[in-house]
């Protein structure tokens, strides 16, 4: 019976430059090493399955603490790694139980690896929150627009605000809102997506979330990106943005392993 796995932090091209793993440490605190097959790297480390196996961390993804010290620890890897080129993170908790097996994971799995790898070439994920004051949007008046009168969408909303009454109304105009400025983010990147908001207790604030976006950004925009991000902030009376990254594309790389 092993005792020991392998946990998988990411892929790489097997074709690019060894990746600098010098003093870099992953989850159990283990040097971190590369499986090479097929044209491709797999960065791994060898766990404990006492801890990083099925039981493991079945009993272990209960404890918060630990979850988030093991989140940090494998995004500190993938983020080492993403500083130097082109990376399809693993998600966490991927753990094989030997190296033999992340070769054939490789082998089979070439193609989509690979597209992957080019999808995010040169690019970036940032984050977007918009964060809604209710007692911003209700003190917003509405105007009335010209009928036939030709405007494009942000000036058309603009000019809709209104005073609303109670909270249902003033969550549809902050959901307005957001629908435009993921709208509008998406001209400035090459791919957004919208997650769910989350838990409202975890963020802190008591301000509705009403857009959790993602998006893939060229590192050459990322400027214009964050620039486009405080505009539409400022010219949107009620709504807080909050802007993360740039981080690994975790969300775009696409879900090679099933």
């Amino acid at each position: 019976m092993p005792t020991d796995g392998v946990w998988t932090y990411a892929v790489v091209a097997g074709d690019a430059a060894e990746p600098d793993l010098a003093g870099l440490h992953g989850v159990s605190g283990e040097p971190v090493r590369t499986v090479a097959n097929a044209g491709l790297t797999a960065v791994v480390g060898t766990v404990g399955l006492d801890e990083f196996g099925e039981e493991g961390l079945r009993r272990n993804l209960e404890n918060l603490d630990w979850l988030a010290a093991t989140a940090r620890a494998h995004d500190a890897v993938i983020s080492a790694l993403a500083r130097s080129g082109p990376v399809v993170p693993m998600r966490m908790a991927t753990v094989y139980l030997d190296d033999e097996r992340v070769r054939q994971l490789l082998a089979a799995r070439r193609a989509d690896f690979r597209a992957a790898l080019e999808r995010v070439t040169g690019r970036v994920e940032m984050g977007v929150k918009a964060y809604a004051d209710p007692r911003g949007l209700k003190g917003q008046q509405n105007a009335d627009v010209a009928a036939g009168e030709k405007m494009s969408g942000t000036a058309y909303l603009m000019r809709r605000r209104r005073a609303l009454a109670d909270d249902d109304d003033a969550f549809r105009l902050a959901a307005g809102h957001a629908d435009r400025i993921h709208a509008l983010l998406l001209q400035h990147a090459v791919d957004g997506k919208r997650k769910p908001a989350g838990d409202q207790r975890l963020s802190g604030r008591k301000d509705w979330t009403v857009l959790n976006g993602t998006y893939l950004v060229d590192t050459t925009t990322i400027d214009q990106f964050t620039a486009t991000v405080a505009a539409v902030g400022a010219d949107t009376p009620g709504i807080e943005l909050e802007t993360t990254g740039p981080w690994p594309p975790y969300s775009f790389a696409g879900d090679v392993v099933a």
